[in-house]
């Protein structure tokens, strides 16, 4: 199955029953990624002009810097891992770029690093390139010459002082300042990277909205910068300085992350395709190792390896590796569908961050435990997460995790995070597919979708989340309950005029998986789109319901079963659950002004499972 160039180690299926890879097959990847681009490097090694995808927005230099920065990381964690045994010369090699880019950077020369301005890429790539040597200081950084280490000085500095965007770019300050701040410079550099650091932190504390989650920014944006960003530099700044205070702060913070987290991925190995900068691809495992490395995670050793591991084979097996050993932008293989703006060809470098796990020694526990399987392997699971709006849906049977989104929202980077469902084995159709868009629920204006707000959390509790957004003028309440891998969906229109055509959508899947929607109340007709593209798949199908809006309050309410799964055979899904549903009485509403106050009372009764009381009103759901 495996689509990669490099050669493994033979498995051990007696330590690693699940993946069968071990530490020895982590080293190989991370040796065969760092040769594989060893060849675009620049004469002087300052610059990686990587092949393989459109040039980002912000130009060809700093998409060079990039690909040092961020493979520049890989090999710091391959030798620091080893502790300091560089059999391939890696560190020579980022140690001569560095050399190279700094010494007259924003310069003419072929090889000078573009300078670090405000809300610049160089930005992001400086904080890589201060952790990449604070993690090697003693066999890169205190050998270099001192005219070297004071001109990478000089252009670390500016990072200190750059605005950064308000998100988790507020981090890359405060981790260029850890290593400056170690370093031992001294006067104004010094005073000038504990401010930094001081400055950044308390930055991001507002976004800290509890229960081990951030957001990445002031609004609702919730995804795997949790723990790609907002967690890993905190900790591991905590963790290089030795500070216990602060190391108990985040590293607390990102136990209770871990606890929601670690049910992301799926039974494959997979992990939940939703958020933006997807072709970071396996640096979604960087929090499992951090939890490991700081002794701040509640999963046991093998668990964490079995899901790292799950999700580097998960990838190298797809194809994310190309015949050249290098990362494409893409998921699987190259899809740009995945890409933002600020994406170029050494974008998907950033996965470096999966080989933090190297950090921990041989012997430590998290190398030496026989693997265990992951939460979505063990046991059929709804677990609601209310902070970031979240209803995940695991089944053992097929491994597939699910996610019902009420609460995420990020308009700029639609569709990933605009659709009310995500999950690991499919992905959401593109941003231009129209009415043909996954797991969308709305009413239609001259054929298409109404333009729709953000989401509003209105609620969340066992088996079931809701959330409000206005579409086109009018409010739109929805509620979905899981059981299984069972949907029932529910979705009031509170004001909008008879007549109204509404449309939901399916799951977008693929071969081998089911995706189904079977009408309730309120819809009138059903069909199916097929041949759409996903990062799964080019021909998805999706499945669509219809309907409109009447005048009684009854005829406002849409409500449906749903279901995905890759089971070989499931039970017919109008089997699985009963729906009874009360309207509001007569004397509440009227057809020309209904009372939004005015409760909708639906009752879920699951067949083999527990049966549920709903109250829906324009602003609230309560369940009994």
């Amino acid at each position: 199955m495996a689509k990669h160039p490099f050669t493994l180690p033979d498995e051990d299926r007696a330590l690693s029953p699940h993946t069968g890879w071990t530490r020895a097959h982590w080293e190989a990847v991370a040796d065969g990624l760092l040769h594989a681009v060893a060849p675009y490097a620049t004469g002087g090694r300052a610059l990686y002009h990587l092949p393989g995808g459109p040039p980002s927005g912000s130009g060809p230099r700093s998409d060079g810097l990039e690909g040092y920065a961020r493979t520049f990381l890989l090999a710091a964690f391959r030798v620091a891992g080893a502790g300091g045994a560089d059999p391939h010369g890696f560190l020579e090699r980022y140690a001569a770029g560095l050399d190279a880019g700094t010494r007259t950077p924003g310069g003419a020369g072929p090889e000078d690093w573009p300078l670090i301005t405000d809300r610049s890429q160089p930005l992001v790539e400086a904080a890589s390139i201060a952790l990449a040597l604070r993690l090697t200081r003693p066999w890169l950084w205190d050998r270099l010459p001192g005219e070297v280490r004071e001109r990478a000085v000089r252009w670390l500095s500016d990072a200190l002082t750059a605005q950064a965007w308000e998100c988790n770019w507020e981090l890359f300050p405060v981790t260029v300042g850890g290593f400056l701040a170690e370093t031992g410079e001294a006067g104004e550099t010094r005073a000038a990277a504990e401010a930094a650091i001081a400055r950044g932190l308390d930055r991001i504390e507002p976004w800290y909205r509890g229960a081990g989650w951030y957001s990445d920014g002031p609004a609702r944006h919730f995804d795997y910068y949790n723990g790609w960003a907002m967690h890993l530099y905190p900790v591991l700044h905590a963790w290089q300085s030795g500070d216990p205070a602060a190391l108990e702060r985040y590293g607390d913070r990102l136990a209770v992350h871990l606890a929601d987290y670690a049910r992301l991925f799926g039974g494959d190995g997979a992990p939940l395709h939703q958020g933006r900068s997807l072709t970071y691809r396996m640096a979604t495992t960087a929090p499992l190792w951090l939890g490991a490395l700081t002794g701040r995670t509640p999963l046991a050793p093998g668990v964490t390896r079995r899901l790292a591991s799950g999700a580097l084979r998960y990838f190298l097996d797809r194809g994310a590796v190309g015949p050249e050993g290098l990362l494409s932008l893409g998921w699987h293989g190259p899809y740009r569908g995945v890409l933002q703006r600020y994406s170029g060809p050494a974008s998907p470098y950033w996965a470096s961050k999966a080989f933090t796990g190297l950090l921990l020694p041989a012997e430590h526990p998290v190398w030496t435990a026989t693997e265990e399987p992951g939460p979505a392997e063990r046991a059929d699971a709804v677990t609601a997460l209310p902070v970031p709006g979240w209803l995940l849906q695991s089944t053992a049977s097929d491994g597939v995790v699910r996610l019902h989104n009420h609460g995420s929202e990020d308009a700029r980077y639609d569709p990933h995070y605009t659709r009310s469902g995500y999950s690991t084995v499919t992905g959401p159709t593109p941003v231009d597919a129209g009415p043909a868009a996954d797991n969308h629920f709305g009413p239609l204006l001259d054929g298409s979708w109404a333009a729709r707000s953000a989401i509003e959390p209105l609620g969340a509790g066992d088996g079931w989340i809701a959330s409000a957004h206005d579409a086109g003028g009018q409010r739109v309440v929805s509620v979905v309950l899981a059981h299984g891998a069972a949907e029932v969906r529910i979705h009031l229109m509170i004001d909008s005029a008879p007549g109204t055509p509404v449309r939901l959508t399916g799951w977008a899947a693929g071969e081998g998986l089911h995706s189904e929607l079977h009408p309730v109340h309120g819809y009138t007709a059903d069909g199916s789109l097929s041949g759409l593209s996903t990062a799964f798949t080019t021909d998805a199908r999706v499945p669509v319901l219809t309907g409109r809006t009447g005048e009684a309050p009854g005829d406002r309410l849409f409500i449906s079963l749903a279901r995905l799964t890759g089971d070989n055979a499931p039970p017919p899904l109008s089997s699985l659950a009963g729906v009874r549903v009360t309207t509001p009485a007569a004397g509440t509403a009227d057809a020309a002004a209904p009372d939004p106050e005015a409760a909708t009372r639906i009752t879920v009764e699951w067949t083999d499972g527990p049966r549920r009381h709903l109250r829906i009103t324009s602003r609230a759901v309560r369940a009994d």
